[in-house]
């Protein structure tokens, strides 16, 4: 009987899809043993945006937080999201960062890294997939789908044997934007598992309406691994129901290794999260819709509500049938890139500034120059070369990986700034992640502990 795993994502990428990460650890924290104990081949607990948002908005410590699922799911793999060498931040660090960040994921808890780069450049792979294996982590080499005429499947399979070669355990296809078909998926999966000797794992949203069936096809051809959310955070925006897999599936004749009394549990456990959640407005009903622009303009859920932010923002709503035109010319004088965290967010902004300013790339952005600089990789196609000049007006692109022309002494310098307020490793590669959030969440945390402190001797002298 063939075997289909499962990988939860009710603890990352679906509350980080519906509700923006807002998930705090104790609305969660009475179910991870259930979670623990229902039969999930991991659970996609870290990484991503929930570093940032723990720090940022939930007053959390995201090492600690890590580490308390730690000990409440000893049982599960436990997997995190890694943006190859721009770790969970929105640009590139060096390589001894990069190597610090993952031994530290990996010693506070973390078996599976998922690792993946916005441009599917593997340079700014090579590096923490190398560092993960080292930590005795199983590192999944990631490749972020897209269409475009660059993105064929030969190229899909030369990034898979390089990753092979790298010492991935797993190969994900990361389709970010619920715009692979059932159709592609299958042929995709079958290319890839003819080519290496390594199980292949899939990962979608259902934004399209497209996720169920591209699973089923996958499956056919050969997929070993599912990534799915329990019923209360799937659809829309999200991924597709755990539950409803698990009984079709089984329905088929797989063996999916779930307990359904467990999954029976958490969804009734997750559903007063969620209206929760609804209630504060924190979860959008639209995120819960299908849209299917997504096919038209390839551009995810979760870009096109940025869009929308943008324009509101600057009084030009009435713009946005022509930024939704404007974005798939952006992508492609830039090359093709994947539209996923953070080019994404660079092809997004570009758009709204060259439909607003009236004139293609007379407003650009830093992040935007250094894009065409190459700070962010090898691009899948040549970047328009008019366009680039325009953008660069005379300065030359960077030869080479730019990891490489980065300082080594970056940690040190950090860990030296900080001082006394820096109480582990992992407090100085937060800060290197995210400065200024880091240091207002180490004065805030500081506060507290002094504020408990004052009441514990105010009650000892009563």
């Amino acid at each position: 009987m063939k075997k289909v795993q499962f990988t939860e994502t009710v603890l990352r990428d679906a509350n980080q899809s519906l509700i923006a990460t807002r998930l705090p650890y104790d609305k969660f924290e009475p179910i991870l043993e259930t979670i623990d104990q229902a039969g999930f081949y991991s659970a996609e607990v870290w990484g991503g945006a929930t570093f940032d948002v723990c720090l940022r908005f939930l007053g959390e410590d995201p090492w600690e937080r890590l580490r308390k699922i730690r000990a409440k799911m000893p049982n599960t793999k436990l997997q995190m999201l890694l943006r190859g060498q721009n770790i969970l931040g929105y640009k590139h660090y060096s390589d001894d960062v990069v190597r610090r960040f993952v031994r530290a994921s990996v010693r506070n808890g973390i078996d599976i890294i998922r690792i993946f780069d916005a441009l599917n450049d593997t340079n700014n792979l090579k590096v923490a997939i190398e560092e993960a294996v080292n930590s005795g982590a199983m590192a999944s080499g990631a490749i972020s789908y897209t269409t475009s005429p660059v993105h064929t499947l030969a190229k899909y399979v030369e990034i898979v044997k390089e990753l092979k070669e790298m010492g991935v355990a797993s190969i994900c296809i990361k389709d970010m934007a619920g715009i692979l078909s059932p159709k592609s998926a299958y042929d995709l999966v079958s290319a890839i598992k003819d080519a290496v000797d390594l199980p292949v794992v899939m990962h979608t949203h259902c934004t399209t309406g497209l996720a169920f069936m591209t699973y089923l096809k996958s499956i056919e051809a050969g997929a070993d691994v599912i990534d799915t959310a329990i019923s209360p955070f799937s659809g829309g925006t999200s991924q597709p129901a755990t539950e409803t897999l698990n009984y079709t599936l089984k329905e088929m004749g797989y063996e999916t290794g779930l307990d359904d009394k467990a999954l029976l549990k958490m969804a009734g456990f997750f559903k007063p999260v969620r209206a929760e959640f609804l209630e504060k407005g924190t979860l959008n009903p639209i995120s819960l819709t299908t849209d299917t622009q997504c096919l038209t303009y390839q551009i995810p859920g979760g870009m096109l509500s940025n869009l929308l932010s943008q324009l509101k923002t600057l009084n030009a709503l009435d713009r946005f049938e022509e930024t939704l035109l404007e974005t798939p010319r952006v992508r492609k004088d830039m090359g093709y890139p994947p539209l996923v965290t953070p080019t994404s967010q660079l092809v997004g902004t570009q758009a709204v500034q060259n439909v607003l300013a009236g004139e293609r790339y007379k407003n650009v952005g830093a992040e935007i120059k250094a894009y065409c600089r190459g700070e962010y990789g090898r691009t899948p196609a040549p970047i328009d070369p008019e366009v680039r000049a325009k953008i660069l007006a005379g300065e030359k692109p960077i030869e080479g990986r730019y990891a490489d022309s980065l300082p080594a002494d970056i940690y040190e310098k950090a860990a030296e700034h900080l001082g006394d307020t820096a109480r582990c490793e992992e407090d100085v590669l937060s800060y290197i992640a995210f400065p200024q959030v880091a240091e207002k969440f180490f004065e805030e945390r500081k506060a507290k502990e002094e504020q408990v402190c004052k009441y514990s001797i105010v009650a000892v002298e009563e």
